[in-house]
Parts: structure tokens; C-alpha cells; sequence
């Protein structure tokens, strides 16, 4: 079966958080159902999901193409020349371009612009200068954004001039790899400044691209987006004053953007030439753990052994062994011990992860000795007599009879995980305490995402509405809480018979409800977890993200 004539270079994903609307698994059978060969990644200011949507398209057949939408700093504003980071003050004022990595080289420039973004700037508007920009171009394809763009936001203010300036200074940082971005949403914009793109582009010899900036998958599914962003923005549906999108704002199918384009086929055509040049994704890898030293000239396998059975001895000695019994009754009782020990060092070293014990096992030795409190160990982990040992967890695996095989397994090949409890008043000092130990860029907390969850969502939905509050507070009231294991709105409305029937008797309750089923579980916001932490080999910036 011949592949589509287009590919979609210009979508946000669920990971443009409380923006995009396009579930990961959504956009590959999308992309199969209509036969494209490839696809675009280009969430705002982020890599989030990356990893996710690479090996998800990867494993369906379709080509991932890595990308993101980045806000760069407008060089009207007065910004230092030379500086990388754009900092509060400027941050207002910034406008969107695409990235596209060719290759791994381009992969590290782009980790590199959002590392500036991020670190150096207000972490709730990220954005890099122009000269940060054009000193990371290389291995990377650039679009110019469109009318929301640097050239289109001064061509639409009547600086053309400048729009030129800029689009030149473009061009001559990333060669032969930039591309004029001409959009048809309906907006008034787009039509007045696509002439401009167009003759600008003929001028200097550079492709046009025709992109469809695709915030959802179907055009149905506009007016609940339409919520989503006054969630984000805390505004309400009925306002006038806010962001606004349409319903061609949707994936469209590569028949219909060859129908919006007919008059520029080259524009479409082009969206496949930049599929070609893009051979890069973002892989799996195996962990990148920093050497642990061990001394006396030992390496972490034999560390390894050495601790966990010291360690053993302690354990037997002080808690398994009466002080009455002889050798023989003594040695009887050890030795489920001992050879279980044996064989799960084995193990342990043969899949390489002596060195994460001995990580894991040196940070709760020090925060013990510090005073300060750490959990007994829960999950799979208490299952191992080498954590026991180390004193990673507290809990006599033999004694209560738990599984090794469950935290470890050679037949699946995962990183071990441990599930250890800090006092969360002293977890920062553990924390720095592993930052000064391996470095302040090689250690660094991990995100977590906030969901649109059953009985948030009907809230969140209910008040951009403009609902009032006691009534969407009876209807939530009627979806069960379990944090545990959360209820979908689907569940409950399956369960409650009280909430079908104010449904069906209330138009206003079935709106509501029906948006908030589109949305549930889309991610709202990005938060640092409270103590998971990344340790590297390397600067953290250097790391290609893990799968997991």
C-alpha cells in the first residue's frame, strides 16, 4: 500500500500540558489510519514525551520525527546580544518557532537550547535568546513558525524590513535546513501575512512548508479543547477576551491538507523532503549509573560481595542467630541464608547492577546516620537478602518468606526499584547529600505529571462553564473517591444511577459531563516529584533519556 503524500511536522501532543489534546496512542493510529509515514513531535518548551512517542510510533510502523515548538526571546525587546537565557523581564515577549532533529548531534543542541530555557530563566515561560538559537543549529531543521512566528509577528505589525533582517539571519545560521511556514486555520492573520511569507520565501530562494498546527485529532473534539485552555489560562468559556483556536486546528488527513494547499503543492510536498532528512529517534538505552568507588583496589562486584556479606554476618549475629547454639545448629540455621545470599549476588552482578546496591545502600547508610528516619523498605525490594544485608531494607526476607524472582529477574530485564521512605522533613538533606557525593549536574529530581482526573476534571470543566458551584459540587460528589484506584467518569456513571438520570434530564449536567470525558486524564500541569531522583555518569544534560 503506497504511503500518504503528506506528513503532519507540526503537533502537540498531551505533553503540551493543559494545551494539547492528542494522546500518544491516538496520534500513531491516526497516522496509520490515513497512511502517513511519518510524524512530528513539537510540544511547547518541551521534550516530555520524547521517549514515549518514539518508541510508541516506532513499534506501529511509523516514523518519529523529534521536534519541538521553542520560544525564542524578540530581538526588538532590547536583549543582550550573546545572551543565552532570556530572563523575567523579557520573558512576555517571545515568539514560537519549530525545531527538527536530523540527527544525534542536533538531538544534543536541542537538549542544550531547552537546558537554557529552563535553568535560566522564570520556569513558567521558558525562552532562549536569538544569538542561543543560531549558535545550536546545527543538525537541526528549523520552521519559522508560521503567523505566530518571529517573521510572521513582525510582518503582521508592518516591520518588514526587520521580518527580512531576521529571516536572513536565519537562513544563514541553519543553511539549507530552514523552512517558511505558510498556515490556513481560517484566521484573519494567516491571510494577511501569507503573501508576505510567500514572496519573502521566492526572494531568497528559501522552501515553503505547509503545516497544520494540530491541537486535536478530529475537528469534534474542538469544543472541548476549547475548555482545556480555559482550564489552563483560568479564564471561562464565555469570555471574549482570551485565546481562541478553531476546529481546524485538528490532524487533518493528508487528502484534505493536498485540498488547502492546491495552489502551493510544493509547500505540501516539502513536508515529505523533511521526513527524509530527519533520521534520528530517541531510543531506549540501559542505565547510566556513576562508578562507585569502592577502595583497596576492589571493583563493585567484589565491593559488592564483600559488603553484602559482612553485612549478612551483622544481620545473623544481631537479629536470626540465639547466642546458645552451637556450630553445628548455627550453621545449620545460616546457611539458607548464606546460599540464598550467593546466588543473589550472582545475579545481581551478572545483570550489572552491583553498582546501583551500593549507590542505593551508601545514601540510606548515611541518612540513617544522620539521624534521620528512613522506612523499613516496601515493594519487591524487601523480597532481597543482599538490600537486607546492605541495610537497604529492614525486614528478614526468609523469615516473612518473599521472592527475589519478584524484584529481580534474569529472564526480565528491568532496573531494580526500590520503594524507600525518607522523613519528609529531612528528604532534602539526603538529596544533597547524593548531589555533593556525585555532582550538582548529575543528580537532579525527577517530574511527575498531574492528571485531569474524574472528579477534577468535572470541576475544572464545570467552572469555565460558568456552572454554579454547589451544583457541579453534587455532581462530583456522585463519582466515587478512591485515590488508590481512581474511578473514571465512565465507571461512575456505569454505577450511579443518580448521575445517568441528571444527564439525561439536564442539558447543561450532559455537556458538561461529555467534555469532561473527552479530557479526563490528559495531563494538566508538570511538578517536581517529591524525592525521586536521577544520579548520572555524566552532566544530566549530556543523558539520553532512559526508557522505563
Amino acid at each position: 500500500m503506497p504511503h500518504a503524500d503528506f506528513v503532519h511536522l507540526r503537533v502537540h501532543t498531551a505533553y503540551s500540558l493543559s494545551e494539547g489534546a492528542i494522546r500518544i496512542k491516538n496520534l500513531a493510529a491516526a497516522c496509520i489510519g490515513s497512511g502517513m509515514p511519518a510524524v512530528a513531535i513539537t510540544d511547547t518548551n518541551n521534550l516530555f514525551g520524547g521517549l514515549d512517542f518514539c518508541v510508541t510510533l516506532a513499534k506501529e510502523g511509523v516514523q518519529p520525527i523529534v521536534g519541538l515548538q521553542l520560544s525564542v526571546a524578540r530581538a526588538d525587546n532590547g536583549l543582550a546580544h550573546g545572551a543565552g537565557v532570556v530572563h523575567e523581564a523579557r520573558q512576555a515577549s517571545a515568539d514560537p518557532i519549530v525545531l527538527l532533529v536530523q540527527n544525534e548531534a542536533g538531538y544534543r543542541n536541542l537538549l542544550a537550547l531547552l537546558g537554557e530555557a529552563h535553568l535560566g530563566g522564570h520556569a513558567g515561560n521558558p525562552s532562549v535568546s536569538l544569538d542561543a538559537l543560531t549558535n545550536r543549529a546545527d543538525g537541526l531543521i528549523a520552521l519559522t513558525g508560521g503567523p505566530a512566528g518571529p517573521i510572521g509577528r513582525l510582518l503582521a505589525e508592518g516591520q518588514a524590513e526587520d521580518a527580512e533582517a531576521l529571516l536572513l539571519r536565519l537562513a544563514a545560521a541553519f543553511d539549507d535546513r530552514l523552512y517558511v511556514e505558510v498556515m490556513r486555520h481560517g484566521l484573519a492573520v494567516e491571510a494577511t501575512v501569507e503573501p508576505a511569507l510567500i514572496e519573502l520565501a521566492d526572494r531568497h530562494n528559501l522552501p515553503l512548508l505547509a503545516t497544520n498546527e494540530a491541537f486535536f485529532t478530529t475537528p469534534d473534539m474542538a469544543e472541548a479543547h476549547d475548555a482545556l485552555i480555559c482550564i489552563a489560562e483560568g479564564s471561562h468559556v464565555a469570555d471574549n477576551d482570551r485565546r481562541r483556536l478553531t476546529p481546524e486546528h485538528d490532524l487533518k488527513s493528508p487528502a484534505a491538507m493536498r485540498a488547502l494547499f492546491s495552489d502551493l503543492p510544493d509547500a505540501v510536498d516539502n513536508t515529505l523532503v523533511v521526513a527524509r532528512r530527519c533520521a534520528f529517534m530517541i531510543e531506549p538505552t540501559r542505565p547510566m549509573l556513576p562508578a562507585f568507588d569502592v577502595g583497596a583496589g576492589r571493583d563493585e562486584a567484589q565491593g559488592l560481595r564483600d559488603e553484602a556479606r559482612a553485612g549478612l554476618d551483622r544481620r545473623l549475629e544481631t537479629g536470626v542467630l540465639p547466642p546458645q547454639l552451637d556450630d553445628d545448629a548455627r550453621e545449620q540455621r545460616t546457611k539458607p541464608y548464606r546460599e540464598r545470599l550467593a546466588y543473589e549476588l550472582d545475579v545481581i552482578i551478572d545483570m550489572g547492577f552491583a553498582g546501583y546496591f551500593l549507590i542505593v545502600a551508601e545514601f540510606i547508610g548515611w541518612a540513617k546516620a544522620e539521624g534521620i528516619p528512613v522506612g523499613p523498605g516496601r515493594g519487591s525490594g524487601a523480597g532481597s537478602v543482599v538490600a537486607w544485608s546492605l541495610g537497604i531494607t529492614d525486614l528478614d526476607p526468609l523469615r516473612f518468606g518473599l521472592l527475589f524472582e519478584r524484584f529481580l529477574n534474569p529472564e526480565r530485564v528491568s532496573m531494580p526499584d526500590f520503594d524507600i521512605d525518607f522523613c519528609q522533613d529531612r528528604r532534602d538533606e539526603v538529596i544533597r547529600h547524593v548531589q555533593d557525593r556525585y555532582g550538582h549536574d548529575r543528580v537532579a529530581q525527577i517530574i511527575t505529571f498531574g492528571k485531569l482526573q474524574a472528579r477534577a476534571v468535572l470541576r475544572d470543566v464545570g467552572r469555565v462553564l460558568g456552572m454554579p458551584y454547589g451544583y457541579v459540587d453534587k455532581i462530583c460528589k456522585l463519582v466515587p473517591y478512591n485515590p488508590a484506584n481512581p474511578v473514571t467518569l465512565d465507571q461512575a456513571i456505569a454505577a450511579e444511577p443518580q448521575l445517568r438520570q441528571m444527564a439525561d434530564e439536564d442539558e447543561a449536567v450532559d455537556r458538561l459531563i461529555g467534555i469532561a470525558r473527552r479530557l479526563e486524564g490528559l495531563y494538566r500541569h508538570a511538578s517536581t516529584h517529591a524525592a525521586g531522583v536521577v544520579i548520572g555518569d555524566r552532566p544530566l544534560s549530556e543523558l539520553i533519556p532512559m526508557y522505563r
